[in-house]
């Protein structure tokens, strides 16, 4: 009602201000439940997700943890050992450079 007097003209009637009230209360009720419906919608679609997830995560379980646990060991150490090699390539660089040797 606020909202309806707020924007009433002059020579309005009462009745015709309730009338826009009563739209504006409307509209506001049909905005709510078109809202609550997406908002259904989105959680069915979520729940959907996660149980297509969930069945995917325990499909999963089925490839041995030591196999990947070894996969990554052997990345890493390749890794290290690269860096050692680089950073030792880059002292005797620096030393030659200096003409320590």
């Amino acid at each position: 009602m606020k909202v309806a007097k707020a924007t009433q003209k002059p020579g309005q009637t009462k009745e015709q201000t309730k009338l826009i009230a009563q739209g504006i209360q409307k509209g506001i009720e049909e905005y709510k439940k078109r809202h609550k419906q997406k908002a259904r919608a989105l959680d069915k679609e979520k729940n959907k997700l996660q149980k297509k997830n969930a069945q995917q995560d325990q499909a999963n379980t089925d490839i041995p943890v030591e196999e990947v646990t070894t996969q990554v060991e052997i990345k890493q150490s390749m890794l290290a050992w690269g860096l050692l090699g680089l950073s030792w390539l880059g002292f005797i660089a620096y030393v030659v450079q200096l003409g320590g040797f």
